[in-house]
């Protein structure tokens, strides 16, 4: 368990940063079956195990509709961490592709899962949702809206949503993605792939290989990244307690 109490260690940082997790809050996870939830998903049953505030934790997971998406494994992962699971079947796939036939799918796909998540976590009296943006989501967040809308923005690690009276935290901003997958790996989650034909194919996507490309001569490019972003800093990216 070395690797899960030191990436645990990064979640609790963060999360005492923002100031994310209060006595008895309810967390709901987001879980889309990839690396990034099935790890916050872990990493915070394991921390629930020594945090100082209590806390209770359930997965939650939108099935949009992909054909050969198989979420029992996650199931199985979840009772044995005894963790309460949920699938919830929805037809934002046939929404997006099929009837709306988005240019540009991406955005329509992320306000109908979110509404979808919000919806789930309150009918089971939750309030807040995880979800499992990390440090590289952040930068490359930044760098889409410097570069696509030319704008200087990123989504907060802690947001609150006034239309479904609900927090969203991001406890993993302090851990990169190969961090993650590297966890991943070693714990031999049950990874879901995604078989949405965006995936490959999106504006996020083609940051990130600008920025796998940048890091070759500059390979301090997102620790300064999102050092600017604390230190500016953007609307709620100060820590509320300094680590």
């Amino acid at each position: 368990m070395k690797a899960m109490n030191e990436f645990s260690g990064r979640i609790r940082r963060c999360v005492d940063d923002y100031g994310m997790i209060e006595e008895g809050d309810r967390i709901a996870v987001g879980v889309s079956g990839g690396k990034d939830s099935l790890v916050l998903l872990c990493a915070l049953r394991y921390l629930q195990g020594y945090y100082p505030k209590k806390f209770h934790l359930e997965g939650i997971t939108l099935d949009l509709g992909f054909e050969g998406m198989d979420f029992t494994p996650v199931k199985e992962l979840c009772r044995r961490w005894d963790i309460p699971y949920t699938v919830i079947k929805t037809d934002i796939k046939e929404i997006v592709f099929d009837v709306r036939k988005e240019e540009n799918p991406c955005s329509l796909c992320s306000k109908m899962r979110r509404g979808g998540l919000n919806n789930a976590m309150l009918e089971r009296g939750c309030n807040k949702l995880a979800l499992g943006h990390h440090f590289d989501d952040a930068v490359e967040t930044f760098l889409m809206s410097l570069f696509y809308e030319g704008r200087v923005s990123c989504f907060k690690p802690m947001t609150w949503m006034s239309r479904a009276g609900v927090w969203q935290i991001r406890p993993m901003l302090y851990s990169g993605e190969q961090r993650i997958a590297n966890l991943a790996e070693h714990y031999r989650l049950p990874i879901v792939e995604n078989p949405c034909p965006q995936d490959k194919s999106s504006k996020r996507h083609e940051v990130k290989e600008l920025i796998k490309t940048l890091s070759l001569k500059y390979p301090d490019l997102k620790s300064k990244v999102f050092g600017a972003m604390q230190r500016l800093p953007l609307e709620g990216w100060a820590p509320v307690k300094k680590s």
